[in-house]
């Protein structure tokens, strides 16, 4: 499979060479190239020779660097993988129509997860996948398995595959390739004795599989149609919580880590005290929400413990949605004592998706926008940068929420400026001082 060139940077050794963009890249030291991690890993070992198709001929470039000078048209270097299967709890099947078309695509592909964190069922990987990831020793790998019951699994994921797609983890596992795996619960469905079940065929397969994530549920208010699932209650999710510590405390104390471990929002629903840091281990899945609001909370007051800076800005407002509200509340209101600025902290509820969706994450513009509007914000707003499409980049220029109202567009309507802040809490601090 040939992989085809859009772009040679000028003066790099294979632009020199004669590459040019619309030739294409055949082969690294005789290995054919079908994506960017068989270049990635061929490139490792430069210098190498690079065969190329250029205007029907072929040419060989010898090179001595990874950096080659060319460009791929997107990253991936061909088309990413849809996902193959209709999960009873999946979440984009609960976006309303009407939205940007890219929100819409299930993706599934094992390139992402090694590259991005992405999660991946693994009903969608082919042998030649599988056979790559062992062979370049790709770790670690993220697994959403849900249930290692494989005719559960049949049934939440909907693909006659998904049960005999687990024989994997093990032949992943043999290979000493790392794992994080999720589950996604469902009250009544895969918790309770198939979780227990779970975790316990999970933890054969330790270290390979070094976390276990246990993740809730989330649904929205366009349901209509869709299988009939309920939100966890304060029993349900201390029930989860009892179910994983009694697991992880034993775990713990054979091998030195919980293994397994609650999302943040099981302890919010549940109404528990969130744990300290040691509960985390390394925080292996932070990422997927578990711990995320510990570590955050750790960092902010040992910043504010050091901090001896005081605030230039009158008022601050600080936006965010309701399953962080009482967390930032709390540590705005000992920000506000020491450095001295005053700190509204404002909840947002999420009326697009549906108040059982209480995720910063999945906030619109539009809600922000009609429930601050109106309301003396100060000098700035501070919201939660995974409030916005590129959380990446605390820019603003370029930056939209969900629904594709632009940051520039908020700041606009509310008339203050809008500063994306991250999930590091001196980077919290930083912003409400304003430095």
């Amino acid at each position: 499979m040939a992989v085809e060139i859009e772009s040679v940077r000028r003066f790099s050794r294979c632009w020199f060479a004669g590459v040019r963009a619309g030739d294409r890249l055949l082969s690294v030291d005789g290995y054919e190239i079908e994506d960017i991690l068989d270049y990635d890993f061929r490139m490792s070992f430069a210098p190498v020779s690079m065969e190329f198709s250029c205007g029907g001929k072929t040419r060989t470039v010898r090179v001595s660097t990874a950096d080659t000078g060319l460009s791929f048209a997107t990253y991936l270097m061909d088309r990413q993988q849809h996902c193959k299967n209709n999960c009873i709890f999946c979440f984009i099947d609960q976006l309303p129509k009407g939205m940007r078309e890219s929100l819409y695509f299930k993706d599934d592909d094992s390139r992402l997860s090694f590259l991005f964190g992405n999660y991946i069922t693994l009903t969608n990987i082919s042998e030649h996948e599988i056979q790559r990831i062992i062979d370049m020793h790709i770790s670690p790998v993220n697994i959403s398995v849900h249930t290692m019951n494989p005719t559960l699994r049949v049934e939440m994921m909907k693909n006659k595959h998904a049960g005999e797609a687990l024989a994997i983890l093990k032949r992943f596992a043999d290979a000493g390739i790392h794992m994080n795996t999720q589950l996604v619960l469902c009250p009544g469905i895969n918790d309770g004795k198939e979780l227990e079940y779970s975790i316990h065929e999970l933890a054969k397969l330790y270290p390979s599989v070094q976390s276990i994530a246990a993740v809730p549920v989330g649904l929205t208010k366009f349901r209509d149609g869709l299988y009939p699932l309920t939100c966890y209650t304060k029993e349900t999710a201390s029930a989860v919580i009892d179910i994983i510590e009694s697991f992880s405390e034993h775990f713990r104390a054979e091998h030195g880590i919980r293994l397994c471990y609650p999302a943040d929002e099981f302890f919010l629903k549940a109404e528990r005290a969130l744990p300290p840091e040691e509960y985390y281990d390394d925080y292996p899945q932070i990422d997927n929400g578990v711990g995320l609001w510990t570590s955050l909370k750790t960092e902010f007051c040992e910043a504010l413990a050091a901090c001896t800076q005081k605030s230039r800005y009158r008022k601050v407002t600080l936006a965010t949605g309701a399953a962080a509200y009482p967390l930032l509340s709390e540590f705005c209101t000992a920000a506000s004592k020491k450095i001295g600025c005053a700190i509204d902290v404002v909840k947002i509820v999420n009326h697009f998706f549906g108040e059982e969706i209480t995720v910063a994450g999945l906030l619109t513009g539009k809600d922000l926008l009609e429930q601050l509007a109106g309301r003396d914000l100060g000098d700035v707003l501070l919201i939660p940068l995974v409030m916005t499409i590129d959380y990446t980049s605390h820019s603003t220029e370029n930056n939209k929420f969900l629904d594709d109202i632009t940051l520039k567009e908020a700041e606009s309507a509310l008339g203050v400026p809008v500063i994306p802040t991250g999930n590091q809490g001196e980077e919290l601090l930083r912003n409400l001082l304003g430095v």
